[in-house]
């Protein structure tokens, strides 16, 4: 491919092409501190900035950025160095070439340009016209020092970039133009623009490509990208932050793992970004992760080599954090030989497997540090034949003993599986593996991943939530830990043997967002899932038949309410949980009468809702509210549920 046929490609809409990492980030790495002007690098250590753009080139990346970002006459003028705003912009595009030219795939060059660092008019003294001017004399000399293309970052005022954008033209009209706003955790601008109002005025203002970078992690940028492709038809980028900055000692650290970025950058492609790279916090490990872990979705990734010249094979991508395998697969199969099959991981997982109808019954670990009450109910739950005990990880933000080691607490003393809920919100990527290598090591089995509930839902709602990752993320971390990987692609020795579960809920407001993540979760490695709790039979047999595409074995949640309030607090301040009108009716009926009704009417309704779904669903997980065991084995009472073969509804656990 040439130069001109790359681009060809880069404005072509439905072509993927990939740009570099982050340069500050790589000059922090090596002692450059950021007291320093990391423009001028590009003339007093130019060995510094060529190594790192071959770095970029060797992991993958087809368009370097130019170490030129800062490069405007205001912000140099900071450091008194307004008079040398050529001869840094030459000399940044002009490294930045020789890499492209030595490289053995074609490169371009983009002229990175960033916001002046000023208010424009009428916010403040700064003109229309001298903005331009300033932007004009910056590209002028990376177009001299051999810039392909010209790429607009990090500007939060559509005001500015509109005179950036018109500056880019008075350059030089051919030159394409890539223009990208930065976008708040709020979804906007710091002036207030929507996702949308950007992708309709970038695109009204003519740049070949639109998109959005820094100040957040990839989440945030997917969901605003999904936002900007029904509204435009030009071509979207999205470089990211790897992940949201966290200050660690007065640093701000960027904590998202290149499998992580890997994960997302598939799902940016799925929703319409063509452009990929990464901003803050990235570097070729990243970029490199995300060109492997796109590489089936690139014709120029499958066709050309590697840093070693050839094509990576599956397992490679999948040491990324590429999601390699196809919605089809089966639990059964997607794992590498060194993985245990899916039926050999637990009893649980071989119930699953072999179509056997399974139940569980929720318990809520202890506030305190006494856990023997719980312990005996547990028993109990075990002489009834229940199958395995569901253990929430911290629901609702509230503080109790920690699932993982309740779970070890029930497994030991009671000899009964356990299903352990795991959430991202209270640790960190290092946490979470430390996490699971132990919960693996002590023979925890099955796990069901979640991404939290938010501290502001509990008692503490300013403790510090972590999030590294969502419970996507992390399924794809636990299928790799699976397979003997750790995040990073290094082999662990013995894989470990987890059964994977994520949760759902198929009375999601936005049904279409949440088809999107659960068909992820299924390509991430999810092997069966369990649902919120259903009131409404109907709208779990929809849901249902929505993801007949993905399909994995589900089990329902079920919920016996014990009083009208009860009703009324899960459906207003419980996320995720949807309670019909007609169910709150006959509860609040019920509760007029006397609060044994009460009761004995939410256990029917609970029975009722188990009746209907049990020929749709593989399994049922029956919460014991207030930690009442006695309240979730009546509503098994008079329930046969034998464990014969139920091939109808297995999902895809034998296919």
């Amino acid at each position: 491919m040439t130069k001109r046929a790359l681009l060809d490609r880069l404005v072509d809409p439905e072509r993927i092409v990939l740009f570099d990492g982050a340069m500050g980030t790589m000059l922090y790495q090596r002692g450059v501190f950021i007291n320093q002007c990391y423009d001028e690098l590009n003339v007093r250590s130019p060995d510094l900035i060529r190594e790192i753009h071959r770095q970029y080139v060797k992991a993958g990346a087809e368009v370097l950025e130019t170490n030129s970002f800062g490069a405007n006459r205001l912000k140099l003028t900071q450091y008194g160095l307004e008079g040398q705003v050529e001869a840094i912009n030459r000399s940044a595009a002009q490294l930045a070439r020789a890499v492209a030219d030595e490289a053995e795939h074609p490169v371009l060059v983009a002229g990175a340009i960033g916001p002046l660092g000023v208010r424009l008019e009428p916010y403040g003294p700064t003109s229309e016209a001298d903005a331009r001017a300033v932007f004009r004399e910056q590209m002028a000399a990376l177009k001299d020092g051999g810039a392909d293309l010209f790429i607009l970052e990090t500007f939060g005022d559509l005001h500015e970039i509109k005179e950036a954008i018109r500056a880019a033209r008075e350059v030089d009209p051919s030159m394409p133009v890539v223009a990208q706003m930065t976008i708040g955790a709020d979804h906007r601008t710091s002036y207030g623009a929507t996702a949308e109002d950007v992708a309709r005025a970038l695109d009204g203002w003519g740049a070949d490509v639109i998109g959005l970078n820094c100040s957040v992690g990839p989440q945030i940028i997917l969901e605003c990208i999904e936002r900007m492709t029904p509204v435009t038809r030009r071509k979207l980028s999205a470089q990211p932050n790897a992940g949201m900055p966290r200050d660690v000692g007065g640093r701000s650290m960027y904590m998202a793992s290149p499998e992580y970025m890997a994960t997302y950058a598939r799902h940016l492609i799925h929703a319409g970004a063509k452009v990929l790279g990464g901003c803050c916090g990235t570097t070729p490990e990243h970029i490199k992760a995300i060109c492997e872990g796109i590489r089936p979705l690139n014709p120029r990734l499958a066709a050309v080599a590697s840093d070693k010249g050839r094509v990576a094979s599956q397992s490679e991508r999948s040491a990324h954090g590429a999601l390699g395998s196809s919605h089809s697969d089966s639990p059964a199969t997607r794992h590498s030989p060194l993985a245990t099959p899916f039926p050999e991981r637990s009893r649980f997982a071989s119930r699953i497997a072999a179509g056997e109808f399974v139940t569980s019954v929720e318990i809520v670990p202890p506030r305190g540090v006494d856990g023997s009450r719980m312990v005996a109910d547990v028993r109990k739950l075990k002489d009834a034949g229940v199958d395995a005990v569901n253990v929430p990880d911290g629901p609702r933000a509230q503080s109790r003993m920690g699932a993982l080691l309740t779970s070890v607490l029930i497994e030991q003393q009671v000899g009964i599986e356990t299903v352990t809920h795991y959430a991202c919100r209270d640790r960190n990527l290092l946490g979470m593996l430390s996490d699971l290598l132990g919960a693996a090591a002590i023979g925890l089995r099955n796990l069901l991943i979640i991404t939290g509930d938010p501290p502001k839902m509990g008692p503490y709602p300013d403790a510090t939530a972590v999030f590294d990752i969502d419970s996507i993320g992390l399924t794809n971390l636990v299928r790799n830990l699976n397979r003997g990987l750790d995040p990073g692609g290094n082999a662990i020795g013995e894989p470990t043997k987890f059964a994977i579960g994520v949760g759902v809920n198929p009375a999601a407001i936005d049904a279409a967002h949440e088809l999107r993540r659960f068909e992820w979760k299924v390509e991430a490695g999810a092997e069966y899932a369990i649902t919120q709790p259903v009131f409404d039979a109907a709208q779990l047999e929809k849901f249902l038949k929505s993801i007949a595409h993905v399909r994995i074995p589900v089990i329902a949640g079920i919920w016996p309410l014990v009083s009208l309030r009860n009703a009324e607090f899960l459906a207003n301040e419980v996320p995720g949980v949807s309670v019909p009108a007609e169910v709150i009716a006959r509860m609040r009926r019920a509760t007029e009468k006397s609060k044994e009704h009460a009761t004995a009417e939410g256990i029917a309704i609970a029975r009722e809702m188990l009746t209907r779904v049990r020929e749709v669903v593989q399994g049922a997980q029956v919460s014991a509210p207030f930690g009442k065991v006695e309240l979730a084995l009546q509503v098994f009472e008079g329930m046969h549920i034998p464990n014969e073969r139920r091939t109808a509804t297995a999902g895809r656990a034998t296919e």
